[in-house]
């Protein structure tokens, strides 16, 4: 009884059970991803709409992506003004009527007509889930829980791949079917979430309800502490409805602009690692290895993605534990590096059927899945939304998302077009493309681990990182003895440096 009685005590808090039920967008986004890529190799498929050239198919799995960007240019706006779960649930929706066109289409018309909407619906919602988590959540959980959309996409590729290595033996349509008729379900289910679920209280704080925002602080379960340290202190203004058009400017203003140009790179380029060609394309991927039949690759796959489920367990519950600046750096150290001897093994011609050069590119590609989910999935994305001030953060985050579903399109689209014309070159182009993201990161991304969201902001107000190595390489060779021009020339700079920190700090004032 008294065991019971401690399990009753112990229920989780309101911002936590927000935070798994809203992740249900990762899951879904998940779920595509791991079964599309599968679905366009079913013979059932193929036999409906017919072989589809590399061009074509790259075109079928990647559309959902190229309409997932057009969003970002509206939905923070209408995020700002009606609210963060409206939103969600209006992509949700969209979604829903998306997944049942793609389920029930007999021509290709239908199904890309489908997938187009399904991309609406997750440009409408992927960036606001991001979002209404990291207002709702406490700063010393602000990690754990913000990576819950991307554990959700992990067990989504994980379903998806194993719902295709289930439902491939059927002999019908219904092979391919299945996986979006269970889309549908859960695009469902979000939508009825939202109805149910606390408004974010910043949000209302922004808007002048001030009464509103203390009930939903009680339903949250957020400490008193908490919320008078962060969500109700004075640095929160009231905002006004402004157009699209202003709200999109806003965010390239002098006081915004960094934030929100690093946003847009860190998901830009952590999407161009490279990680959705693999996550599509992983049956075609271990075929080219060496594991030609069809049920083997998809098992090959479907290992993956178990794996790829367990690292993100470890990788939820300490991500806020690793810096931000840590696992960028060490995990695109790691990608880049297995990306790089992939490539160099496929274009020194020795990976073959047989041999165990095969098995070092199976295992490659299993570490790079890994290192992704343990570092770059979980911290990108924290990073993006946690750096951006209350006045911009929906719209920022949803543009930044934006550019990510465009650099996913590009991965998702050139990947077989690359990989038909040439086994090593894009292993090389997203290697060099990720150890470039690291050394441009390394030098101009301030730790934000364990901050408040509003005592981040006053890391943009101070030195880049490359600025203060700079500075601090001047005075050592100011100590060792260099010219007093070069002296001067030091001190000129770091005066010019402070004068212009000095007039940020009036910008942010005014």
């Amino acid at each position: 009884m008294s065991f019971l009685n401690r399990m009753t005590i112990s229920k989780p808090p309101g911002y936590v059970v927000a935070s798994v039920l809203v992740s249900m967008g990762g899951i879904i986004n998940g779920f595509d991803t791991g079964s599309i890529g599968a679905i366009t190799e079913m013979q059932t498929f193929l036999s409906v709409f017919g072989n589809l050239t590399p061009l074509m198919r790259g075109f079928t799995v990647s559309l959902i992506m190229l309409t997932g960007a057009i969003p970002s240019f509206f939905a923070g706006q209408l995020a700002d003004r009606f609210g963060r779960l409206a939103i969600v649930m209006a992509g949700a929706l969209t979604f829903l009527i998306g997944a049942i066109l793609q389920g029930s289409a007999n021509r290709l018309a239908n199904f890309l007509m489908g997938r187009a909407l399904c991309g609406l619906g997750e440009g409408i919602w992927m960036s606001t889930v991001t979002v209404y988590i990291t207002e709702i959540a406490p700063s010393l959980r602000r990690g754990t829980l913000v990576s819950l959309p991307q554990f959700g996409a992990a067990l989504g590729v994980c379903a998806g791949y194993f719902t295709c290595y289930g439902t491939v033996v059927i002999s019908s349509s219904m092979s391919w079917r299945i996986p979006f008729i269970m889309q549908a379900v859960f695009s469902l289910l979000l939508a009825s979430f939202c109805v149910f679920l606390p408004t974010s209280p910043r949000w209302l704080i922004l808007h002048g309800k001030r009464g509103q925002a203390l009930k939903e602080i009680e339903r949250l379960n957020i400490s008193t502490v908490e919320a008078e340290k962060d969500i109700l202190n004075v640095q929160h203004e009231h905002t006004d409805n402004v157009s699209a058009w202003k709200g999109f400017l806003m965010m390239f203003q002098r006081t915004y602009r960094a934030r929100t140009v690093l946003g847009l790179f860190v998901l830009g380029m952590v999407q161009l690692s490279g990680i959705d060609g693999l996550l599509y394309y992983a049956p075609t991927l271990f075929a080219q290895a060496g594991i030609p039949a069809q049920s083997s690759s998809f098992l090959a796959s479907g290992v993956s993605a178990i794996l790829m489920l367990a690292i993100s367990i470890p990788a939820v519950l300490y991500s806020d534990r690793m810096g931000r600046r840590t696992s960028i750096i060490f995990g695109g150290l790691g990608l880049s590096s297995s990306m790089l001897i992939i490539g160099a093994l496929y274009a020194s011609n020795s990976v073959h059927t047989t041999g165990s050069a095969r098995w070092v590119v199976v295992v490659l590609i299993f570490v790079f899945a890994l290192t992704y989910c343990f570092t770059w999935g979980i911290a990108g994305k924290i990073y993006a939304s946690e750096i951006q001030p209350a006045r911009t953060r929906a719209s920022a985050n949803c543009l930044a998302h934006g550019l990510s579903f465009f650099t996913n399109w590009l991965v998702a689209f050139a990947t077989p077009v690359f990989l038909s014309h040439s086994a090593f070159g894009a292993y090389f182009l997203f290697g060099f493309l990720t150890l470039g993201t690291v050394v441009i990161l390394s030098m101009y991304m301030p730790e934000t681990q364990g901050r408040s969201l509003e005592d981040i902001q006053a890391a943009f107000h101070q030195r880049p990182v490359v600025r203060t190595w700079l500075h601090q390489m001047r005075r050592l060779v100011s100590r060792a003895g260099a010219s007093p021009t070069t002296s001067v020339s030091s001190e000129r700079n770091s005066m010019a440096g402070e004068f212009e920190m000095m007039g940020e700090q009036r910008a942010v004032a005014a």
